[in-house]
């Protein structure tokens, strides 16, 4: 019978399973059981006694309902439909009326909570490598304010990769936020650094659109004068990707500008498979300027909720074309590169992981 990591039927599936994915914001699990598909697996995420997050395979032992379905008492995952007690290492610890010493018990993921963010390990529990875990060199310093949400998106994850691996979409899709035609006429940069994919674009002596207007006033900077304004995508294995964002006044050195004079961010992007079909995307900002504004932290988290619900929407759709249209060729262009080389990396990632498993065998 194939393992949580072999491919089933010959075919590979489109995702890493030796990689941290954020599985859940840290506000997200509570005291009652969190029930979440990642890549392709159904998994029961709860807080032990200690406040510590646990994951297992939602699936009961005893007739196969979802724990999710059940209560956490005294830190310890409760099955609601006949009562079995399940601890925190995939083991049963009880049933009532019942010996549950030979009972057999529920695969345990490797999971840890750091940044506000709960993360998991799909692969094997044995193999999970802390180092492997994505920096968050913004998360616990107090130079850096941050303000994100969650959105359920009906799309394959690499989509969204496309996505913010080329911005231009921006003129189009988000023309009353961040759009501006001078995104489609700046040069376009990619570079392949080790296992990560950067694209750079840079406009100098533009006008700010919307969004950064709001962002100049916020770190009380005028908003009616020229802006150099950047756009520098990173590419992370396994899925995730980080953009340095940020407009400076005219003439002051744009991204290297300082902070006194810009104002400067990196939006982020966790994008975790769910299916073939669909992913879970936890996106928000970080930024370096007015730190101690909370109205702004709410501010900005509004603006982007309403721009990455305009992503959703097209995401969506694209999919739905794409899967009622399988055999269709798609163009490929200049501004596709960050993505392409993207998916390169993704392919190369699965391909070790197969590599490894027929060695195994």
């Amino acid at each position: 019978m194939p393992t949580p990591d072999t491919p089933q039927s010959g075919q590979l599936q489109p995702w890493s399973l030796h990689a941290w994915y954020v599985a859940a914001m840290s506000e997200e699990l509570g005291t009652t059981p969190l029930a979440r598909t990642i890549c392709g697996q159904r998994v029961v995420f709860f807080r032990d006694r200690n406040g510590h997050p646990v994951a297992l395979d939602d699936f009961c032992p005893h007739r196969g309902a979802p724990l999710s379905l059940g209560f956490v008492r005294d830190g310890e995952l409760v099955c609601g439909y006949h009562g079995l007690v399940m601890g925190c290492t995939g083991k049963v610890s009880g049933m009532p009326g019942q010996t549950v010493e030979k009972f057999a018990g529920a695969r345990r993921f490797a999971v840890v909570e750091r940044g506000s963010f709960i993360w998991i390990w799909p692969g094997s529990a044995e193999s999970a490598d802390l180092d492997q875990l994505h920096p968050l060199a913004w998360a616990d310093s107090p130079q850096w304010a941050y303000g994100g949400g969650y959105y359920h998106v009906a799309s394959d994850y690499r989509l969204m990769i496309d996505n913010l691996m080329d911005l231009t979409h921006e003129t189009y899709v988000h023309g009353s936020s961040i759009g501006q035609k001078e995104i489609d006429e700046a040069p376009v940069e990619t570079h392949v650094v080790g296992e990560r994919v950067i694209t750079r674009r840079f406009m100098n002596g533009v006008e700010a659109p919307p969004f950064w207007k709001m962002a100049l006033r916020g770190a009380g900077l005028p908003d009616d004068q020229p802006v150099d304004r950047w756009q520098i995508c990173h590419f992370h294995l396994p899925s995730h990707v980080m953009i340095e964002v940020g407009v400076a006044l005219a003439g002051h050195g744009g991204y290297d500008a300082p902070d006194e004079v810009r104002v400067y961010a990196t939006v982020v992007d966790f994008i975790t498979p769910e299916s073939a079909t669909s992913h879970h995307y936890f996106w928000g900002m970080a930024r370096r300027f007015a730190v101690g504004d909370a109205a702004l932290t709410d501010s900005i988290r509004e603006g982007q909720r309403r721009i990455f619900g305009e992503d959703l929407e097209m995401l969506e759709r694209q999919q739905q074309n794409l899967s009622s249209h399988p055999d269709r060729k798609l163009m490929k262009l200049n501004i596709d590169a960050g993505g392409v080389r993207s998916r390169l990396l993704i392919d190369r990632a699965i391909a070790r992981e197969r590599d490894t498993l027929h060695q195994m065998v």
